[in-house]
């Protein structure tokens, strides 16, 4: 048994684990070599994040549901270097909208040399991850794009917050679905179609990607509140300082409003406060970390990643299925 790729992941097929690692290394490889320029700075820029690490999440599930085809079909890392350029592209311009300090344990690029030379990094690096989608054929330009505008309709259902009447919660897994799962399903989408795989197992990946990414940006929901930056690689309470809905959250809101316990309701008008002074975000975090609304809300994460693990049942038994099932296991762990 072997451990690889994010989360501690172990593999315990030789042969699995021999072409997990030579995938990942190749969309490394891949990452870095779409992220050069002819211009120096922009090189600089561009290759931040991608040297600052990261878990290359969307890229393992790209080379594991390639198992379930040609593992080794020529799409395969083009595709995972595409998907993981998407991903980094919206780090960039979130970390704009959130004015966040810290990604991955570096300064965020925002920080290190303004807005406008991150937004255009963002830019820069949808414009490679096009160039090469151009050369996969119609059929992934064409998931691409309609993931692509399902990230962006969740980004801005998030920032315009849920319609008169509707459920916060169900509207926030809504904009999760797009914003988080969106992509991901599309990483598990390319693996299989890039492979060859029949178009049922595309279709069982898919769902399976979806529900794991809701579950995998829940999970970040509660590392938000209860973990350190070593463990997040971000500032800590980075959604609550800017006023973001996170699940627990939520959680915190559904609960004051349905008991009205003087408690919650302190807890809620403290998040409601101006939390720019660091006294007042400890304060709120370690309230938080001792409510029930974070319990509830690694729940509902251990709800989405049993839901994915149930998706994956029509698949063959193989080693490639087992660590996709214990994916969702991680994502759990992850949780707490």
């Amino acid at each position: 048994m072997t451990v690889v790729g994010p989360f501690g992941l172990s593999v315990r097929d030789q042969a699995l684990e021999a072409d997990v690692q030579a995938g990942l290394a190749a969309v490394e490889e891949g990452l870095l070599e779409a992220t050069k320029s002819e211009v120096p700075f922009i090189t600089e820029a561009a290759q931040h994040l991608v040297r600052a690490g990261g878990k290359r999440f969307r890229p393992l599930l790209v080379v594991l549901a390639s198992q379930f085809g040609d593992r080794h079909a020529p799409g395969v890392v083009p595709s995972a270097v595409v998907v993981e350029l998407t991903h980094l592209a919206t780090l960039y311009h979130d970390d704009v909208m959130d004015e966040a300090a810290v990604r991955r344990g570096v300064p965020s690029a925002n920080a290190r040399w303004g807005n406008s030379v991150a937004v255009l990094t963002g830019d820069f690096l949808f414009a490679r991850a096009s160039h090469i989608l151009a050369d996969l054929g119609p059929e992934a330009v064409r998931v691409q794009a309609e993931a692509f505008e399902r990230l962006v309709t969740g980004q801005i259902l998030e920032t315009a917050g849920p319609t008169d009447g509707r459920d916060p919660v169900e509207h926030y897994l809504d904009v999760l679905a797009g914003k988080t799962g969106s992509l991901v399903a599309v990483a598990c989408r390319f693996g299989a179609m890039m492979s060859g795989a029949d178009e049922t197992v595309v279709d069982v990946l898919t769902q399976y990607g979806e529900r794991l990414g809701v579950a995998f940006q829940l999970a970040d929901d509660v590392l938000d509140i209860a973990s350190d930056s070593r463990e997040s690689g971000k500032t800590p309470g980075t959604d609550l300082r800017e006023g973001v809905p996170t699940l627990p959250v939520l959680r915190l809101r559904e609960r004051a409003a349905r008991l009205a316990l003087p408690e919650d309701i302190a807890l809620c008008e403290l998040l409601d406060s101006d939390l720019s002074d660091d006294a007042r975000l400890d304060e709120a975090l370690e309230a938080l970390r001792a409510h029930p609304a974070l319990e509830q809300a690694r729940k509902d994460t251990v709800r989405y990643a049993k839901d994915a693990r149930a998706a994956l049942a029509p698949l063959r038994e193989c080693d490639a299925k087992a660590a996709l099932m214990e994916l969702c296991d991680a994502v759990v762990h992850r949780a707490g």
